[in-house]
């Protein structure tokens, strides 16, 4: 599934069922894994997550073809499709492990990143300051296998329908703009 053009990066956008479909929307996106990544405890679970106290936000691993698609393009995907401007939060879900979050691994992913965060803010694409975080990766854990692929699985469930859904639409109409 790798190439030799093949680059990984991570992003958190609250809850990462909702992050994983998008990005497995997108033309050269070669795969996508949610889990755990920014704290400090091993081997997270779901349950030690969502209490707040492992420091880790939920988040994706995209491994993408930069030949097909740049990082500046992903990350102008990932801003557009959540709000980066509330603090450990997205809709409902509360807590840092729902941060906005930018986990680099490459000089190249943290330079779009950091000049498209400078951008938007300058620009007053949104009505607040951007606090999405910008760090080089750790160590990502995957999530428990019933998160992968969750939407494309139960597309029909109420949680899909009411929020993912949604938010494909929206990256639809973005991307036919």
């Amino acid at each position: 599934m790798t190439s030799p053009s093949s680059q990984t990066l991570y992003l958190g956008a609250g809850c990462f069922w909702c992050t994983e479909a998008i990005f497995q929307q997108i033309d050269g996106v070669l795969s996508v894994r949610s889990g755990y990544m920014g704290g400090d405890q091993p081997n997270p679970t779901y349950e030690q997550i969502c209490s707040g106290q492992t420091g880790h936000a939920e988040v994706i691993e995209v491994q993408y073809d930069e030949l097909k698609v740049s990082p500046t393009t992903l990350l102008e995907i990932f801003w557009r499709t959540h709000n980066p401007t509330t603090l450990n939060r997205q809709g409902a879900d509360i807590g840092t492990q729902y941060r906005s979050a930018i986990f680099y691994t490459t000089r190249a992913q943290e330079e779009a990143a950091t000049a498209l965060k400078d951008s938007l803010e300058e620009k007053g694409v949104f009505e607040q300051k951007i606090v999405t975080e910008i760090t080089p990766a750790s160590e990502f854990y995957p999530a428990e296998e019933y998160h992968q692929n969750y939407y494309r699985r139960q597309p029909q469930a109420p949680y899909c329908q009411m929020i993912i859904t949604p938010k494909l639409e929206k990256l639809q109409t973005l991307l036919n703009s």
